[in-house]
């Protein structure tokens, strides 16, 4: 006769086990990190995250492992605004080296093409105007970007040449402000969204009968954050009998949206838009930021000094976009 055995009772059917509490501590803000060379942008979140011991992290922008400068680490409720960091306004340095042009488009890459062509200060100058305003820009080989289905630089590494479909792209400056040497030149650029200081560095170059890669970038604005927010990675990195880094370093959520203009509502008008509704602009008489943009432009939603998220100002409504509760940090 076999023994009975007790069972332990479990949850009821159909319901879920509940959800284990995530590890580590809730950190809301941003901290901006002053990346080094050599190190790559997931590699930053990772250190950040552990020195922190935060719950939930992330960057707003890549920068590759060459690249140095202005990298932004969400952290918390922060991540919801990533997308519109990322938006932003950018600003790099690089310098580009004439004679060899690398796979990689940098200085990382195999050496694909060589040439004696060194242009002077006049042909490059003359060259630029071709690449600012709204361009169309062929992606490096080495990139994130997704192509049949699989990232570009697993394609690259693998021996593949992916077909890389040329992006429009946003150049807002492109200046020559150096010649160190025949061999080298020093830019500057302002940017929007997606633009691949690489490919600008190869496209320069062969728009001047060269060809050439980037052997130094510095990004040094990425929207509302700039070089003089940005943290040495060592400040945070712990080791041995390290302290952790102050949660005191990180910059309030809504500075990610400075850039935004605000708009002034009420409590009930907040609460519509958080259900979901659209409101008239014409409610909004007086109020709707000059340089809010009419169509399709966005406007931080403010009560008093709470953020309670983002709305879009477009077909004379006004749409939330992005919610974040009873007011962000």
């Amino acid at each position: 006769m076999s023994e009975a055995r007790e069972r332990r009772p479990g949850p009821p059917r159909g319901k879920h086990r509940p959800h284990k509490k995530p590890k580590g501590i809730a950190l809301d803000g941003w901290l901006i990190i002053d990346k080094p060379t050599g190190v790559g942008s997931t590699d930053v979140v990772t250190l950040c995250k552990r020195g922190f011991n935060a719950q939930k992290c992330g960057h707003g922008g890549t920068l590759d492992p060459l690249a140095t400068g202005v990298l932004p680490i969400a952290f918390g409720a922060a991540t919801k605004t990533v997308p519109y960091v990322m938006d932003g306004t950018k600003t790099y340095r690089f310098t580009l080296k004439f004679g060899e042009a690398r796979d990689s488009d940098d200085a990382d890459g195999k050496v694909i093409a060589t040439s004696d062509v060194r242009p002077d200060d006049a042909t490059i100058r003359a060259a630029l105007p071709q690449f600012i305003g709204d361009i169309m820009q062929v992606p490096p080989i080495f990139s994130a970007i997704k192509v049949a289905g699989e990232r570009a630089y697993d394609l690259a590494r693998a021996g593949e040449i992916p077909e890389m479909a040329p992006r429009p792209a946003r150049v807002d400056r492109f200046e020559l402000i150096e010649r160190p040497d025949a061999d080298t030149a020093l830019f500057f650029v302002e940017s929007g969204k997606g633009v691949y200081m690489r490919s600008l560095a190869r496209d320069i170059a062969r728009a001047c009968g060269a060809v050439g890669h980037i052997v130094a970038l510095r990004r040094m604005r990425v929207g509302p954050f700039h070089e003089k927010d940005a943290v040495a990675l060592d400040k945070i990195a712990v080791s041995g009998d390290t302290p952790p880094p102050s949660p005191a370093l990180l910059l309030p959520v809504t500075t990610a949206l400075a850039d935004i203009p605000a708009l002034a509502l009420t409590e009930a008008e907040a609460a519509r838009l958080s259900y979901g509704q659209h409101i008239p602009l014409v409610e909004f008489m007086g109020r709707v930021p000059r340089e809010a943009n009419p169509d399709g432009g966005l406007a931080r939603a403010m009560v008093g000094g709470r953020l309670m998220g983002l709305a879009r100002l477009e077909e004379g409504l006004l749409k939330p976009e992005r919610w974040l509760g009873q007011g962000g940090s």
